[in-house]
C-alpha cells in the first residue's frame, strides 16, 4: 500500500476533505489568530497605530520579535489540532495513517534529513557569511536568542508540521482519492504550498521569481513523500529550514524576524534569479539523490506519476 492509498482505509468522500479544509482554515486563520489579535489591539489602545498598510516590520516592532514570533507560531499550531481533528473525526483515520504507511512513524527518517539538511543550509549561510561579510552584522544579544531558541525549538517544528501534514498529508491524500493518480495532488499541493507564502514579505521584496523557490521546495517535499510512503522526511527537511534558518540569520525583508545570530544588510534588490534556481535545480536534486541512496526508492515512474487505486481489501476495511 503506498501513501495516498492510506486514504481508502478511512472515509474518504470528496466532500469530507472540503469541510476538513474549511475547518483547518478556521481554526489556522481565525481561531488561531486570536492571541495576536488582542496583543495587537492591547497596542492600539495604548496608541499605536494600526491600517491596511502595517507591515510584519510594523508589527515586529510593535511587539517584539520574539513575542510577534510565538503569537504567529500560535495560529499554525492550532491549525495542526484542526488537521488531526478533521482527520480523526470527519475520515476517522489514525494519525499514523496520516503520517506513513510504516506500522509505526520513523523517527530515525526525521532526525537523519533534519541533521543532514541543518547542517547543509547553515553551511551554505556561514560560507556566505565568511565569503562576503559586508553583507551581515552581528545581530547576537543572549538573553534574546535564548528565549528565541526557545520557541523556535517548542514552537517551530508545530508550524512546520502544520504546513506539511495539510499540504503534503491531507491534500495530498485527498487530491490523490480524487483525481485517481499521483501527479495531480503532487502538483496542485506544490502550486499550493507556494501560494501560500505569496503575501510574504520577501515576494513584495523580491517579486514573483521568488515563487520559483517556493513552488520548488514544495515540489521536493512532494517528491519525497511519494517516493519514501510517509511524511517523515518532509517533516525533518521543513523543521530544520526553519529552525536553523530563524537562529542563524534574519532581514528586514523577511517574515521570520528574529533576534538571530546574523542579520543580513544586503541589498535584496541585487538577488537575481540565479540565486533562487540555484536550491531548486542543483542542491534538492542532490539531496533527494542521497535520499534515494539511503532508502532505495525505486521505481520513480510509477511513484510519481502511476495511478491510484484502492488497495486489496485484505489490506484495508472502507467505512461507509
Amino acid at each position: 500500500m503506498n501513501y495516498i492509498q492510506l486514504a481508502y482505509k478511512g472515509l474518504h468522500d470528496w466532500w469530507r476533505y472540503l469541510l476538513g479544509s474549511v475547518i483547518i482554515f478556521i481554526a489556522w486563520q481565525i481561531i488561531g489568530m486570536i492571541p495576536l489579535l488582542i496583543f495587537i489591539g492591547i497596542e492600539v489602545a495604548n496608541g499605536a497605530t494600526l491600517n491596511f498598510s502595517t507591515s510584519i516590520s510594523d508589527m515586529v516592532a510593535m511587539l517584539g520579535s520574539n513575542l510577534f514570533l510565538f503569537l504567529m507560531l500560535i495560529s499554525f499550531a492550532v491549525g495542526l489540532i484542526g488537521v488531526i481533528f478533521s482527520s480523526r473525526l470527519l475520515h476517522q483515520q489514525s494519525f499514523k495513517d496520516l503520517t506513513t504507511t510504516r506500522k509505526k512513524i520513523d523517527w530515525s527518517r526525521f532526525w537523519f534529513i533534519f541533521i543532514l539538511w541543518g547542517l547543509v543550509s547553515s553551511g551554505l549561510t556561514l560560507a556566505d557569511y565568511f565569503l562576503t561579510p559586508e553583507d551581515y552584522v552581528l545581530n547576537f544579544d543572549l538573553k534574546a536568542f535564548a528565549i528565541l531558541a526557545l520557541i523556535g525549538i517548542l514552537l517551530l517544528p508545530l508550524q512546520t508540521s502544520f504546513e506539511e501534514y495539510f499540504f503534503r498529508g491531507y491534500l495530498m491524500q485527498g487530491f490523490g482519492v480524487l483525481f485517481k493518480n499521483k501527479w495531480a495532488p503532487l502538483l496542485i499541493t506544490s502550486v499550493g504550498f507556494g501560494m501560500l507564502h505569496v503575501f510574504n514579505p520577501e515576494v513584495e521584496t523580491l517579486g514573483p521569481m521568488i515563487m520559483i523557490f517556493y513552488i520548488g521546495t514544495g515540489l521536493i517535499l512532494g517528491i519525497m513523500t511519494l517516493m519514501d510512503d510517509g511524511l517523515e522526511l518532509a517533516l525533518g527537511f521543513h523543521a530544520a529550514n526553519n529552525l536553523f534558518t530563524a537562529l542563524l540569520v534574519t532581514a528586514d525583508w523577511t517574515a521570520l524576524q528574529t533576534d538571530s545570530i546574523l542579520k543580513d544588510i544586503s541589498d535584496p534588490s541585487k538577488v537575481g534569479i540565479l540565486e533562487i534556481a540555484v536550491p531548486v535545480l542543483i542542491i534538492y536534486p542532490i539531496l533527494l539523490f542521497i535520499l534515494s541512496k539511503k532508502y532505495g526508492w525505486t521505481n520513480w515512474k510509477d511513484k510519481l506519476f502511476g495511478k491510484v487505486t484502492p488497495p486489496p481489501k485484505e489490506d484495508y476495511k472502507v467505512l461507509d
